[in-house]
């Protein structure tokens, strides 16, 4: 694991664009609004930094000459870029090594070299849940999670605003729509049986998944969520459904609803009124609250050198993590970086139209889309803040996290780059 003390990813890609601007030529007059990106540049690196500043230049220069179909520079930047890049290195290499491979498919695709033959089903599965594919994916993602500290904040403290606006109901139904592992319910389950006062007369939980999920996958949920229940001798009846579609949810007389929506709703945003359909259903439910997580980036911008650089950034900050809480040589870090950090790279900067599968926005974007459907903003409680910063100062890595308000929500990042965004949310009654 590399030392806090040491000079961040970030700080490195910072000096890159600030080298890059500066042997930009003149007639280039719109680079400069990358100018946002590099404030704060650090001056006087150390000689061991110095290849990598070099090696995101080269990889900028790439990205810049595919940017502008000079196909022949490109292809001389890309070869250099793989001769000095790596899974195996350190974060500058292993960054770079994904993002040269994303702008390779790019290049081959844009120079004709290879033609789109559209995403089959199984490999949009591979995208959105490689966990189900590979048991290896499921793994790493559960240790990653618990060591990167930005997951953990915004799990415990979304699960926080959760029971506080069921803290008086008596039968409690959470429409889930993190159906990868399950591994927050027990937070639920367990908060919700230790409640002040007296304990809930019901709790069920509807997982939302998609149809091409297993069903083997989610009766092993089931069963880990049942044997939980009854070692902590849970004070209450519970049960556990599942959904392909939401327009199929019931709800008994007299039930409080609540929405759990951990890093999924940028999911819908690219199917043609997916996520517009799904709220309009959701508003006819009319839960008490809607908890949202969603990664605190834009990738829909419509230049490519836009979208390159916001996605450059974003990753940056998350391989920084990685190499300061995690061994480089462990295998759920490597599977973690290639099967999911690599394929988002992959689909943002490679593909476009029908074949983007993600399609994150800033807390601003989500701003205006849930106010469209009714929804009203709802403040985050203190005690949500609170455990948000308990869970920060668990990790030796904490201090690098931050924690800042962006209105009524928390934006959590990491060396002062934001990574997630928690936002409650309420609909509007007439």
């Amino acid at each position: 694991m590399a030392g806090l003390g040491e000079l961040s990813l970030v700080d490195i890609i910072r000096a890159a664009i600030t080298r890059y601007l500066q042997f930009s030529p003149h007639g280039r007059p719109d680079l400069f609004r990358l100018d946002h990106f590099c404030g704060n540049s650090p001056t006087g690196f150390p000689e061991g930094e110095i290849k990598g500043v070099e090696l995101v230049h080269l990889l900028l220069l790439s990205a810049e000459k595919i940017g502008s179909q000079q196909f022949d520079r490109a292809s001389i930047f890309l070869d250099q870029v793989d001769k000095y890049s790596s899974i195996t290195g350190n974060a500058v290499q292993r960054l770079v090594h994904y993002f040269s491979k994303a702008l390779r498919e790019r290049f081959n695709l844009e120079s004709g070299r290879i033609t789109s033959k559209g995403l089959k089903s199984e490999e949009v599965m591979l995208l959105l849940h490689p966990e189900e594919v590979m048991a290896s994916a499921k793994q790493a993602l559960i240790a990653c999670y618990q060591k990167v500290p930005f997951y953990q904040v915004t799990v415990f403290a979304g699960i926080q605003a959760v029971i506080e606006n069921v803290s008086s109901a008596k039968k409690i139904h959470i429409i889930d729509l993190a159906t990868r592992t399950g591994s927050h319910c027990p937070a639920i389950m367990q908060a919700l049986a230790t409640r002040q006062g007296c304990p809930p007369e019901l709790l069920k939980i509807t997982m939302v998944v998609g149809t091409t999920s297993s069903k083997q996958k989610f009766e092993e949920i089931e069963n880990r969520l049942a044997n939980f229940a009854e070692t902590i001798n849970l004070p209450f009846p519970f049960n556990i459904s599942f959904l392909t579609d939401i327009k199929d949810f019931e709800t008994n007389e007299g039930e409080v609803v609540a929405v759990y929506s951990p890093v999924h709703l940028s999911h819908m945003i690219r199917k043609p009124n997916c996520l517009e359909t799904f709220l309009t259903e959701l508003r006819k439910i009319n839960p008490c609250v809607m908890v949202v997580i969603e990664v605190e980036s834009n990738d829909n911008l419509q230049t490519f050198e836009d979208r390159f650089f916001g996605t450059l950034f974003h990753f940056g900050a998350l391989f920084d993590c990685l190499e300061v809480c995690m061994n480089r040589c462990h295998a759920n870090r490597m599977t973690f970086e290639e099967m999911y950090a690599g394929q988002h790279i992959r689909n943002i900067i490679a593909s476009d139209g029908e074949e983007r599968i993600f399609g994150h926005m800033k807390i601003d974007g989500w701003r205006d889309l849930f106010n469209r459907f009714g929804l009203v903003e709802a403040e985050l409680s203190s005690w949500s803040l609170f455990q948000a910063e308990l869970i920060l100062r668990s990790f030796a890595c904490g201090s690098s996290c931050t924690i800042d308000r962006n209105g009524e929500c928390l934006i959590i990042g990491w060396k002062g780059i934001p990574h997630l965004s928690l936002s409650v949310w309420k609909f509007h009654r007439e």
